[in-house]
């Protein structure tokens, strides 16, 4: 039995290997350049490994063109962008454990489609020359090419001048601008019936070709003159014309305007023509197929030009060389002019001392100033003068000199701990540098302890604060620049307090102020007064009060004194270094507390019956006004006429008369009161004007805007009822005739006339008439109103027989 299964066995595993197979999806392949493709092979039976062989027998390995995807059984094969190179045959080999191999194949054909490759369009050619129209086309097998024109088929025989070359390209000889024109390129594959085109333009370019209206000029320089050149060109493309003088390329700015035009005409204009603006202008026209160029002369005529002319600095003292170069055509005469007091000098001139002398030479002249001083600095002026025009410049002479002080305040005033300036003014030419030395030793910059220096352009402050005696004394500033070194010394001096004031007196003395002058002191300490301390008291009293004056005015006036009093005064003058002395003390009494003196009364017409009294309080006697009496009456024969008094306290400035009459002369008597008695009394008239008319500007003219309006308002409700009560008694309607038909349809519902009115008889009702004020009128005195069945009203006054 065992013998059988092995047997069994041995059959099956023979069996197994001789059913190795293999096969590929594909046979053969047709596949065109660039395409990609995939081939599965498979194996049958037990195969360990499948491998695939390109055409060269070489095994493939996985790259970026090709790739392998391997199962047990199955393997695929993916081509990409294929290539002319890969064709062939493909194979597919599997091996199975005992090392028999089956393998299958397929064959892939690679053709190559008909291909435009980098066709131009438009192309481009130059007028006359050969011209070649590229048409690269590929394919396999090799294609067919044949040009259109103008629809037609391009053949030898019907165009001498076109030409199909070998490499499918078209030749056109000596190319001309008819032939601009779309040229097609037809390629065809007849195996595959493959076929496509492509369309060329071909552009002629025509070189460009330059004319002139005229190619000479000319101009005179610096008269603000300009010219303009012309200049025509042709071509195709359209010309750039470009201008060029001197090799480089003019572009636009103020001096050089250039036009482009239509028809390819260029303008140059040349403003404010100057002498180096001669010469050789170029015209140039440029495009694909070529360039050409021509030149203008412009020719100038020059007018006197100054060419060299610079500023000279001098030193003080010693000679100055003032040099003035022109040019121009005919060579201008030179003459100089001293700006400060207009004197000319020509060639030859030498001026009455001797300093000044004019020498010149082709062009060229020269002014000579010996001993240079200060007065020559300034400006001069050089001109150059010919028959074609003139030209002026200027110079400045500057002059150099030694530092010269400015500074005359040499003593100044201080106080141990009071800083004070010591101001060091200098005028030099160059600026001088400036330092200051005590005692043979510098001041540094920095300053020290109690000493600080800062300085300006020319002036130099040394701040000192002495801090003992020592500080005292002497202070050496030194000025000094790259002419010379000057020195000024200034002293340091120990201020004192201010000396007493003089010639003190009083005046303007009155119950409550009194006005304190005096003259001020001899020295002032060496310092400036700060101001004046004036001092005052009651005579018997300890305590003086102080008072200050403005600034250091000499006059002070005091307040707030007690009327019918004795005072003692004294003043003294305050600077920086402290308070001086008194002077001598003066007295005065105060004026005791009297009547007021009578009001000043000044007046103005009110509104309607009123008068304005205007109060002008004057010396009020030493005590306040408490109140004003105002007695006023009418100014007549009646000398019992009785005065109407009016009191208006003392602080009002005005008393209000009301209310007065019209076409009425007034009499006033006003009398100030105040805690000591009256004053004398003040009279005053006035006259009241004639009543005035009521005109609607009159009227209106007092009244506000809020009272117009209240006033039109007023007067429409009053032209509202008029209208209404018009309406009732002649037409029957309006708002009063719907009152009174309610009213009386109510009482004939309750009346006992309600019957008769049932019965078609009328019933009438007799109401008294009466005025705005509440009386009754007596024409008529009544009013008849008559009700209908049919609820109308008629009404007629009722006549009283009385």
């Amino acid at each position: 039995m065992m013998l059988k299964l092995v047997h069994l066995l041995g059959v099956l595993v023979c069996g197994a290997q001789a059913a190795l197979q293999v096969s590929i999806s594909l046979n053969k392949v047709e596949l065109s350049v660039g395409e990609s493709k995939f081939f599965i092979c498979t194996a049958i039976g037990e195969p360990v490994r499948l491998e695939w062989y390109n055409p060269q027998g070489e095994r493939i390995l996985p790259s970026k063109r090709m790739a392998l995807h391997s199962e047990m059984s199955r393997s695929r094969l993916i081509i990409y962008n294929a290539i002319i190179e890969d064709a062939g045959i493909y194979r597919c080999q599997a091996t199975d454990g005992s090392g028999h191999t089956e393998e299958a194949s397929v064959v892939l054909e690679i053709y190559q489609r008909l291909t435009f490759r980098d066709v131009q369009t438009p192309q481009e050619f130059r007028h006359g020359e050969t011209a070649e129209v590229v048409c690269d086309v590929i394919s396999s097998p090799v294609p067919v090419v044949v040009w259109y024109y103008q629809d037609e088929e391009i053949t030898e025989e019907q165009h001498s001048r076109f030409t199909v070359l070998p490499n499918n390209n078209l030749q056109i000889h000596q190319v001309t601008k008819a032939d601009e024109d779309v040229y097609r390129c037809e390629a065809s594959v007849e195996a595959r019936g493959e076929i496509n085109f492509v369309d060329i333009a071909v552009v002629v370019n025509v070189p460009p070709v330059l004319s002139m209206f005229q190619q000479s000029f000319n101009a005179t320089a610096d008269y603000q003159e300009s010219v303009t050149f012309n200049c025509m060109t042709s071509g195709s493309p359209d010309p750039v014309v470009t201008w060029h003088r001197k090799g480089q390329e003019l572009e636009q700015s103020e001096q050089y305007i250039i036009i482009r035009l239509d028809g390819g005409r260029s303008m140059l204009t040349v403003r404010n023509i100057r002498q180096v603006d001669g010469g050789s202008y170029t015209c140039k026209a440029t495009n694909k197929a070529g360039s050409q160029a021509r030149e203008i002369f412009l020719k100038v005529f020059v007018q006197p030009h100054i060419t060299q002319l610079k500023n000279v600095t001098a030193v003080e003292g010693s000679a100055a060389m003032i040099s003035c170069v022109a040019e121009g055509e005919p060579l201008p005469d030179i003459s100089w002019r001293r700006a400060s007091d207009g004197q000319t000098f020509v060639d030859g001139d030498k001026s009455q001392d001797g300093r000044f002398e004019v020498r010149g030479r082709h062009g060229k002249s020269v002014l000579t100033i010996s001993g240079v001083r200060l007065a020559d600095l300034g400006r001069f002026d050089c001109e150059a003068l010919s028959r074609i025009g003139g030209h002026q410049k200027s110079i400045f002479l500057d002059i150099e000199y030694i530092p010269k002080f400015l500074t005359n305040h040499t003593i100044y005033y201080s106080w141990e701990g009071n800083p004070v300036n010591l101001s060091c003014d200098v005028m030099s030419n160059p600026p001088a540098t400036m330092l200051w030395r005590r005692v043979r030793l510098t001041i540094s910059v920095e300053g020290t302890a109690n000493t600080h220096v800062y300085s300006a352009d020319g002036k130099s402050v040394l701040e000192v604060t002495p801090m003992s005696d020592k500080d005292f004394g002497r202070y050496n500033c030194t000025a000094r620049n790259n002419i010379g070194v000057q020195y000024k010394e200034f002293i340091l001096a120990q201020a004192d307090v201010p000396s007493n004031p003089y010639s003190l007196r009083l005046s303007a003395v009155s119950q409550r102020l009194a006005t304190v002058a005096f003259m001020k002191p001899d020295s002032h300490g060496g310092v400036p007064i700060s101001y004046f301390l004036v001092q005052y008291k009651e005579v018997g009293s300890q305590e003086w009060k102080d008072v200050k004056s403005h600034s250091i005015q000499t006059t002070v006036v005091l307040t707030g004194l007690e009327p019918n009093t004795t005072y003692e005064v004294r003043v003294a003058a305050v600077n920086g270094k402290g308070q001086g002395e008194f002077s001598h003390t003066e007295s005065f009494q105060t004026i005791p507390i009297r009547e007021p003196s009578p009001p000043a009364v000044h007046g103005q017409r009110g509104i309607g019956k009123t008068y304005r009294l205007g109060l002008v309080k004057q010396d009020d006697g030493g005590m306040p006004v408490v109140e004003y009496i105002v007695k006023y009456k009418t100014s007549s024969q009646d000398k019992e006429e009785q005065w109407m008094t009016k009191l208006v306290p003392g602080a009002n400035d005005f008393a209000m008369l009301q209310p007065l009459q019209w076409n009425t002369r007034y009499e006033v008597e006003i009398t100030a009161r105040n805690v000591k008695g009256l004053s004398e009394p003040t009279f005053y008239q006035f006259f009241m004007p004639q009543k005035p008319d009521i005109t609607a500007e009159s009227l209106f003219s007092g009244l506000g805007l809020g009272m117009v309006v209240c006033l039109g308002l007023g007067a429409l409700l009053l032209l509202l009822v008029l209208v209404d009560v018009s309406c009732f008694f002649l037409r029957h309607c309006g708002l009063l005739m719907c009152i009174t038909r309610t009213l009386c349809s109510k009482k004939t519902t309750t009346s006992g006339k309600g019957k008769d009115i049932e019965e078609g008889k009328a019933a009438y009702l007799k109401l008294p008439l009466k005025e705005e004020n509440g009386k009754e009128s007596l024409k008529p005195d009544m009013i008849e109103i008559k009700v209908h069945s049919d609820n109308s009203i008629h009404t007629k006054p009722f006549i009283s027989k009385a």
